[in-house]
């Protein structure tokens, strides 16, 4: 049998329903990633999902814990050029969590920045490069920052700093609660 023949038997890939979130008792976020040559690019910039699961050809589904801290881009482009950049730092909810409902993410997350246009989109790139460069993984920033972010990318204000101070200042005051 050769492989397009094999591959025409083989069970259909699941569905973004049938990847129902769930391991043990844990709900699970799934968010919906894709790749299309020269066309369209939905990825993960950071995050450590629990899973991934490949749907088809083009599509995938990674599921994040609750709390989970993942980063989403969006690129977009027709026969001219690109059409839209996108990125977005989400924080994966439970169930009984306030959430935001996001296209492509299921039930739905966090929102913790936002940044629409091939601008905003590099400046956002450009500090979580830093970030990293600083040793910071970058799914342990405090959410606080990534709103400020957000908040002067979106009211083009200077774009605040995250330092190896700032980080541990966040990491104590979580270790309080």
């Amino acid at each position: 049998m050769n492989a397009n023949a094999l591959a025409a038997t083989a069970a259909p890939p699941p569905s973004l329903q049938g990847a129902n979130g769930q391991i043990g008792d844990a709900s699970l976020t799934r968010v919906a990633l894709a790749f299309i040559d020269q066309r369209f690019d939905l990825y993960l910039r950071f995050g450590e999902p629990a899973r991934t699961l490949r749907l088809d050809r083009w599509w995938r589904c990674a599921l994040f814990m609750p709390a989970s801290v993942f980063c989403r881009i969006r690129w977009q482009a027709n026969d001219y050029g690109t059409v839209r950049w996108q990125l977005m730092v989400m924080q994966a909810c439970t169930p009984l969590d306030a959430n935001q409902r996001i296209p492509g993410v299921q039930p739905g997350a966090r929102l913790l920045l936002h940044a629409e246009g091939e601008q905003q989109v590099r400046a956002a790139l450009a500090r979580i490069d830093v970030i990293e460069s600083l040793g910071i993984a970058a799914t342990d920033v405090s959410p606080a920052y990534w709103r400020a972010l957000g908040n002067r990318l979106t009211a083009r204000l200077p774009l605040p700093e995250y330092s190896v101070g700032r980080h541990a200042a966040w990491l104590a005051g979580r270790g309080l609660r």
